[in-house]
């Protein structure tokens, strides 16, 4: 690789080092933060359908 070889040249290994943990550890939290809002949508989905299901029981008995 290219770009690990000039680093390595330069001596600037902890900057790539430092680089590939930063850009892993902004890929995981875009990825939680998506997987936080999908689980959310769903919770939200689940709600409605739950006040929905009370409200079909609170008309049926009445």
């Amino acid at each position: 690789m290219d770009v690990t070889r000039v680093f390595a040249e330069r001596g600037d290994l902890a900057h790539l080092a430092l680089f590939l943990w930063a850009s892993g550890s902004s890929g995981l939290l875009v990825w939680s933060l998506r997987e936080l809002a999908a689980s959310n949508r769903r919770f939200n989905d689940f709600v409605a359908e739950n006040a929905r299901l009370n409200q079909w029981f609170n008309d049926d008995g009445a």
